[in-house]
């Protein structure tokens, strides 16, 4: 991680309110739009539990606070309950994964007006692939599994508000949990208890307040919005899952400028 940090700069250990104080300022003389956290233990790391809580109060309010200054937002990756909540009473504005949430983080999340982010897919794409994932994550992932299956669908029962992320970090559509294939996250939800719109919401108008004042002025057909839009050859209401296969995409735009498919007649 320290040798990552050095070469690349965009993961960073941080020790300390001063320490993450510093390590917020790295990230945002870099121009970073979003400072993530990792508030509790996680499955690919190999030596933390993924229910124990990583930073303390006052350092995750040191976080925080050093990004607000600069209208930047914080998404804390967390699957334990402690980590949650002490990251919610911080003022982060996402939890993403929310393995281990109950009735009483729903409450504290809609209280606060936090966003979760359940990134269901990475959870599937694993538990698909066991065969390549280290022994200790595999342990770790088959133990929370369950667990994170029922926390998304309590949030959804209880109206927090959800947004659709991934966690997709690989390139190669030969690969799994890679890039072009994120839409996979939309049929997971469903199977989660959203109804197929409420999933296109999340994964649409929703997803972009996950940035807060950076979030880009998209994900919406409105007036004064980015045309961002796609196209499809099924309907989505009928079969969500039309959305995971990007060969049914037929058409992308992106603000306004067409970047897949044939060009309109006349265009």
């Amino acid at each position: 991680m320290e040798d990552f940090a050095l070469r690349e700069g965009v993961l960073r250990l941080a020790d300390g309110a001063d320490g993450c104080v510093r390590a917020v300022r790295e990230q945002l003389r870099r121009n970073a739009r979003v400072i993530k956290v990792c508030a509790s233990g996680g499955v690919l790391s190999e030596v933390d539990h993924p229910v124990h809580q990583q930073f303390t109060s006052t350092e995750l309010g040191a976080i925080v606070e050093v990004a607000g200054l600069a209208e930047r937002v914080v998404a804390a990756h967390c699957h334990g309950k402690p980590g949650i909540i002490a990251a919610l009473a911080a003022g982060v504005r996402t939890i993403e994964h929310g393995t281990y949430l109950d009735e009483e983080c729903c409450d504290a999340m809609k209280e606060t007006g936090a966003i979760l982010v359940p990134t269901r897919t990475i959870v599937e794409d694993m538990l698909a692939n066991l065969a390549a994932v280290p022994d200790y994550a595999a342990t770790k992932l088959v133990a929370i599994a369950d667990a994170h299956a029922g926390a998304v669908a309590l949030a959804q029962a209880r109206g927090v508000t959800i947004a659709m992320g991934t966690d997709i970090g690989l390139t190669g559509s030969d690969l799994p949990n890679s890039w072009g294939k994120n839409g996979s996250e939309l049929p997971h939800l469903v199977a989660l208890g959203m109804t197929p719109l409420q999933a296109i919401e999340a994964a649409t108008a929703t997803a972009p307040l996950t940035l807060g004042p950076q979030a880009p002025r998209s994900g919406r057909l409105a007036a004064g919005y980015d045309a961002d839009v796609i196209t499809l050859d099924a309907d989505p209401l009928a079969d969500i899952g039309v959305l995971a296969n990007p060969g049914q995409v037929t058409g992308v735009w992106t603000a306004g400028r067409r970047v897949k498919g044939a060009p309109l007649p006349g265009k």
